[in-house]
């Protein structure tokens, strides 16, 4: 249990804990070593099933056997189309044991993406989750000629199928256990085969600016940055961590799955993404790295709780998080917590602070991680004031993950902290753009060397489309995209972000694009938390029918203005927001204006709602 006036006990060892220069070589030296041991635990029927790393070593040595049974030869590629799951893990670490390269594909991507990725990539072979991803793969599967077969991890409806091109991971398996007692030698040649430099996943960008475009790893970057993790964010064996994140996107497929391979941490899989909230609260991680809607979803779910509590409860609340506020204010200072204030603090974690840490789940944990995208400072510090720190880390699918952290030392709110160990990071004088440099920089865009040769300069700069700051401690400050930045009719340049961010801390707004870029003032479009707003609809007698009714209630536009009045009076007033509109159609990941990871693609939602936009300037 963490005292939130001591952090060492969060400080990042910084030893390397396994050997190996490629990923297959990592993975096969941590069975050697931990064989026995629990590494990855998902839920059956309701039970929680626990694989060592004996277990996973002779499924990922079956699958791999299977794939060579196949014809699968070193540099093929092969996609994985499903939701995070074990099977995930165990279908990439055989494709990179065979020399392969791994892809994943966002399970909420439509046909035509799948043959986008599956093309682009020359996929030969394709793993997928279940029927309906089964279903996207065979619409799709006459226009791609390099496909050899289609691998089906969950048959459940599936026992009639007959298709020469289809196999389920069981059947693959069998292949591979033949395969193997014939060529008993076969995956221990083909990981030795495996080169630093040869390229081990791509990773596709998530597309708000086009076509996404597959950056290429190296296995040497991979190995390179998962040490240099080590460095920045503190994880052992004794850890439980939880894997919900796309693995398909570089935060969990680095932070997550080669993370955990490298320091043994145990990883917790959720049963699908709408259980995250009831699996945190089983597993109960000691570390826990997430996005900023899922730390803004935990929050509106603890204040929507709060006001169905009784006023003793909500007293004993606010005097807690008070307290805890206090302390978190002396920390951030860097200045000693007095006896006095601790004692407090413990009280206050009596009476209120552990029962809302368990009601998210983060009761054990020793710190938070947030990254992916910009999360607002408040935020930070009411975590802090719970007792559990929340570290911000920076990075994009380029620089292969986190390349800037903060540090448990030193926490600021509102900072992504200063460059890791194990890269450069500087801004252009010129443009104020986020400059990054260092072997974990990505060796480029599949099938795009003029996009690559944009992205990264003659030095080796990778040019990151981040504008910021850094001040005097070497800490760097995200202002905005270059892209992103509006200037006013009047002159004014806004950094929309920052308004976005405010407004994300409502438990009513999941979303939010700030517009008025050459406009004589700020509006805002913006996607409401259908959850919490139905809710509140529900308790006030707010009669709707649907999504887009509910949008539509006097009751609803005032209660949006009032989280807009109040983000309003932090900002000057010409970078207040005059007006809003409220997306009345309800946003899923398969939407198009949504990239996988559930964030508003700007230009596109300024593009398709062109017309409510210009009802706000008229």
């Amino acid at each position: 249990m963490s005292n939130l006036w001591d952090l060492s006990h969060i400080q990042p060892a910084g030893t390397d804990v396994l050997a190996g220069d490629t990923i297959p070589a990592m993975f096969w030296n941590a069975v050697a070593e931990r064989g026995p041991r629990v590494w990855m635990r998902q839920k059956e029927l309701g039970i929680w099933k626990s694989w060592t790393w004996d277990q996973t070593a002779e499924a990922v040595r079956e699958i791999a056997g299977g794939l060579m049974s196949l014809g699968f030869a070193p540099g093929d590629c092969a996609s994985v189309l499903s939701n995070t799951n074990i099977e995930w893990v165990l279908a990439d670490l055989a494709v990179l044991s065979c020399g392969g390269v791994s892809n994943g594909i966002y399970p909420t991507d439509a046909a035509a993406q799948v043959h986008y990725l599956s093309e682009d990539s020359r996929t030969t072979v394709l793993f997928v989750e279940d029927d309906e991803q089964l279903d996207k793969a065979l619409e799709v599967r006459d226009n791609l000629p390099l496909l050899r077969k289609i691998v089906v991890f969950d048959m459940e409806g599936l026992r009639g199928l007959d298709d020469p091109h289809v196999l389920s991971l069981q059947a693959l398996r069998e292949l591979g256990r033949t395969f193997n007692q014939q060529h008993p030698d076969a995956i221990t040649q083909r990981v030795q085969g495996c080169g630093p430099d040869d390229v081990a996943i791509l990773v596709y960008t998530s597309g708000t600016t086009g076509k996404p475009k597959g950056a290429m790893h190296t296995h040497a970057a991979l190995t390179y940055t998962v040490r240099g993790y080590n460095t920045l964010i503190s994880r052992c064996e004794d850890d439980e961590t939880m894997c919900f994140l796309p693995l398909c996107h570089i935060a969990e497929r680095m932070g997550g799955e080669y993370f955990s391979l490298y320091t043994g941490a145990k990883l917790n899989f959720v049963e699908n993404p709408d259980t995250v909230p009831e699996n945190v609260r089983e597993i109960a991680p000691t570390v826990f790295t997430a996005v900023p809607r899922v730390w803004e979803k935990f929050y509106s779910g603890v204040m929507i709780a709060l006001k169905e509590s009784t006023r003793m409860q909500q007293a004993a609340y606010a005097w807690s998080i008070g307290v805890g506020t206090r302390i978190a204010d002396q920390v951030l200072a860097g200045q000693p917590v007095g006896g006095g204030l601790k004692l407090q603090f413990q009280l206050a974690r009596w009476l209120a602070l552990n029962n809302v840490r368990k009601l998210i789940g983060i009761h054990r944990a020793r710190f938070l991680v947030t990254g992916a995208a910009p999360i607002s400072p408040e935020l930070v510090k009411w975590y802090l004031a719970l007792g559990v720190p929340m570290l911000e880390v920076w990075g994009m699918t380029e620089t292969c993950g986190a390349a800037t952290g903060v540090p448990a030392s030193r926490i600021k709110p509102g900072s992504i902290g200063p460059a890791a160990a194990y890269n450069e990071v500087r801004v252009d004088s010129a443009t104020g753009e986020i400059l990054v440099r260092g072997p974990n920089v990505f060796k480029g865009y599949l099938n795009l060397p003029e996009k690559t040769a944009e992205t990264i300069d003659p030095d080796g700069w990778l040019h990151t489309g981040d504008v910021g700051l850094i001040d005097a401690d070497g800490y760097l400050r995200i202002t905005d995209r270059m892209k992103d930045i509006i200037i006013t009719a009047g002159g004014k340049n806004i950094t929309p972000s920052e308004l976005e961010n405010e407004l994300k801390f409502s438990p009513y707004v999941t979303d939010a694009v700030v517009i008025g870029d050459k406009l004589p003032y700020l509006t805002v479009i913006i996607m409401i938390d259908q959850e919490n707003v139905e809710k509140y609809a529900q308790d006030n007698d707010v009669p709707f029918s649907n999504y887009a009714s509910l949008t539509r209630t006097r009751e609803v536009q005032e209660l949006i203005q009032a989280e807009i009045d109040r983000v309003n009076a932090k900002f000057a007033r010409v970078e207040q927001i005059k007006k809003f509109f409220l997306l009345d159609t309800q946003l899923t990941a398969e939407d198009e204006e949504l990239t996988p990871t559930m964030k508003l693609k700007r230009k596109l939602v300024q593009q398709k709602y062109a017309t409510q936009i210009d009802a706000m300037y008229r």
